[in-house]
């Protein structure tokens, strides 16, 4: 088959995908105006609102329970995007566990799909942060892959076309909660491989005031803007995620509810793409703050002298002379 035949046949799929999803998840006005007819859905608006996900995840349990106003509220309750991301850490979990089963010491079949991918996560990882990442590979891909496949749901029909199912990383709650995990994890990895006087250290150098005061106190600036930097590293990682995701999804639903469906299909293709990349931003970011996090200061001008070449070999040549 042709690859233009392909692309035909895709085109005529992802039609059909469209309209049927239009059948059975009409769309509906999320905020129908007082008055109006609820069982209408008038053109242009309401198909936008109808395609358009809230900031303010929709609780799914208690039923009829409504969550108070705000961007970031804490209110004990099932919402919507937290359902969808049980469902999808249950298939991502099932698919693994039925992809292992049975693991030989010579692959085959579906063990070199697992291995390829994990493989490959090792080595861009690897990549980046030498010897020292090895230990926390299964983190940065258990993030990756769980981030990747929360992004995508968003792209399947069902999910953000009704009510109690959405995306999970459209969601700034859940984006916080993976941002807070990832926090605790390489600030603890932190104080373990420093100790806690040796991190600590790391943004209150006093003993560089045995060096005199003026090179204590810049020390002690730079250590106490690196603190500040250390609490901002779960805001960006939330926010980054969320807003990609989120601004992602209004794009998609406006133009879907715009135009015919053939025009979307590349908005489609490209979110694809783009939630990758943020999954791998959000875990190459929590692999990196980890690698930081166990460094002391001294450890780039030792590694820097270990990798230098010795003077003792010229000195003791020269003293021959």
């Amino acid at each position: 088959m042709r690859r233009r035949d392909r692309i035909i046949i895709l085109l005529v799929a992802v039609v059909l995908i469209d309209v049927l999803a239009f059948v059975l998840f009409p769309p509906f006005d999320p905020k129908p105006a007082p008055g109006s007819d609820p069982g209408a859905c008038a053109y242009p608006v309401c198909f936008i609102n109808g395609n358009l996900e809230l900031p303010a995840p929709h609780v799914v349990f208690p039923i009829g329970h409504h969550s108070p106003p705000g961007l970031v509220v804490f209110d004990p309750s099932i919402s919507a995007s937290l359902l969808t991301m049980w469902i999808v850490a249950a298939l991502v979990l099932g698919t693994l566990v039925v992809l292992t089963r049975g693991m030989r010491m010579a692959p085959s079949g579906r063990q070199n799909v697992v291995e390829w991918v994990y493989e490959l996560l090792e080595s861009f990882a690897l990549s980046l942060g030498g010897p020292r990442a090895r230990p926390f590979i299964p983190l940065f891909a258990t993030f990756f892959l769980f981030i990747l496949f929360s992004n995508w749901s968003g792209l399947v029909p069902p999910i953000g076309k009704v009510t109690f199912l959405r995306a999970p990383t459209s969601d700034v709650n859940v984006t916080i909660g993976l941002a807070l995990v990832a926090f605790g994890f390489f600030e603890f990895q932190g104080f373990k491989a420093l100790g806690i006087r040796g991190y600590l250290s790391k943004f209150f150098p006093l003993g560089e005031f045995r060096k005199g005061l003026g090179a204590g106190v810049i020390a002690l600036f730079v250590g106490l803007v690196e603190l500040l930097l250390e609490f901002v590293k779960p805001v960006t990682l939330s926010m980054r995620l969320f807003g990609n995701i989120y601004g992602g999804e209004v794009a998609l639903g406006v133009m879907t509810a715009l135009t015919i469906a053939i025009i979307p299909v590349g908005l489609v293709a490209l979110e694809v793409m783009l939630n990758l990349v943020q999954a791998l931003i959000f875990s190459t970011l929590m692999l990196m703050f980890t690698l930081a996090a166990i460094e002391h200061h001294g450890d780039e001008h030792d590694d820097a002298k270990a990798h230098s070449p010795s003077m003792e070999p010229a000195l003791a040549a020269s003293g021959a002379h």
